[in-house]
């Protein structure tokens, strides 16, 4: 590895990502690795904290030598406020013994409105909890109730303005191409979280999987999936009111009133940093380094076993909760570099990519997917029409 290649481990962000798999219910178009009380065979909420603490030691030992602190803390789900905020307050402790927390950490838990109280953000801020990111999906309840979500629409409110109370930053995530769901019922919904005024706002448009309780009333003839013209117009308003209502994109989903409101641990992601994820089924990723005798060592990812009670099972033996690794060569990397970096409001630089396509080039800016202006200047930046195309202009790059 050449000197260059192994300094960047030192200058990369180290984030850690901890997925919780409880969840009161499992909602109808969830693929998630997530499991109601009666699908956890026998896994508690207070076992899967002891087995995560046992994860972060394996963990460190695993990385030592590597002293970089944690940037940022993400839990996710599933419903990480199904532990009491006792509970997600040992994990972040778990998290400043393993690696330390950087002075200027963002630490975000997901919630369900219904699954937190005033008291309990309020301790969640006072053991270093920065930001929350609330699943609102509509504000409408025939969507909510098509999507089995069991929140009152009102408690959004009411969520956000505790969290705010508590000092905490919020965002909030809608969902948009439910079946049923008409443009009138998402621009309400957006409307709904807009006088929310939340720090960040993230859109993603509903993908049926076939293993869902949706994907079956799908397969069944009982729902009707909106078809990928209204997805698109729906972005398209999404777009349109969140920019007028002083909402910029960074991401193709993603949204945020001023850029440091962007949420740094998902742009870790998109720029490739390396994290570790705690939990079962969690993945990892680590770019190439040196490690702890001075070895060699290049970029890899690996996830652990899905199921709670296989991975209490493995940490309780002391051994690693992995279930498969995937080396990842340098052309690995440069392609994954252009799917991540592409969806990014700051673009890809020319040179980046992993050979040059000026032929490519030229035919997405004529096609109205690419901003011609930056590309002349070596970046290559998506239009609202290329965000729409994204995969296409993507594959079209690599």
């Amino acid at each position: 590895m050449p000197d260059a290649v192994a300094a960047q481990a030192l200058h990369r962000d180290f984030g850690v990502y901890i997925h919780v798999p409880f969840c009161r219910v499992r909602c109808g178009y969830c693929d998630f690795n997530t499991y109601a009380p009666s699908e956890v065979g026998g896994a508690t909420r207070e076992g899967y904290v002891e087995s995560a603490l046992g994860e972060m030691a394996l963990a460190r030992t695993a990385m030592a030598g590597d002293e970089r602190p944690a940037q940022t803390v993400f839990l996710g789900g599933g419903t990480p406020t199904m532990l009491d905020a006792a509970a997600l307050a040992r994990l972040l402790d778990g998290v400043r013994t393993t690696w330390g927390l950087a002075p200027d950490a963002e630490v975000t838990t997901e919630a369900n409105p219904d699954s937190v109280s005033r008291e309990s953000l309020a301790a969640l801020a006072r053991s270093g909890f920065t930001r929350v990111s609330f699943g609102m999906q509509s504000a409408v309840p025939h969507v909510l109730a098509t999507l089995e979500r069991t929140h009152d629409p009102e408690n959004v409110a009411r969520a956000v303005a505790w969290a705010r109370d508590a000092g905490l930053a919020v965002s909030v995530d809608l969902i948009y191409g439910t079946p049923g769901e008409s443009l009138a019922d998402w621009e309400t919904s957006l409307a709904a979280a807009i006088a929310l005024e939340p720090d960040h706002i993230s859109a993603y448009a509903l993908v049926i999987e076939p293993g869902t309780r949706m994907g079956v009333q799908l397969r069944r003839g009982e729902i009707e999936a909106v078809d990928l013209d209204t997805q698109a117009d729906m972005y398209e308003l999404a777009d349109a009111r969140l920019s007028a209502a002083g909402y910029a994109w960074y991401e193709v989903s993603n949204w945020a009133r001023e850029p440091q409101q962007a949420c740094r641990h998902n742009v870790a992601y998109w720029r490739s940093q390396d994290w570790w994820g705690i939990g079962p089924g969690a993945h990892s990723y680590l770019g190439p380094r040196v490690g702890p005798s001075g070895e060699e060592r290049g970029a890899e990812r690996w996830w652990n076993v899905k199921h709670p009670r296989a991975y209490a099972d493995r940490i309780a033996a002391g051994e690693s909760p992995e279930a498969e690794r995937e080396p990842l060569s340098a052309d690995d990397l440069a392609l994954e570099s252009v799917m991540l970096r592409l969806r990014l409001a700051a673009g890809l630089p020319v040179v980046d990519l992993p050979e040059p396509r000026p032929a490519e080039v030229a035919r997405l800016i004529a096609e109205g997917l690419l901003e011609g202006a930056d590309a002349i200047r070596g970046t290559l930046r998506l239009t609202l029409k290329g965000r729409l195309l994204a995969d296409a202009a993507i594959r079209d790059l690599t």
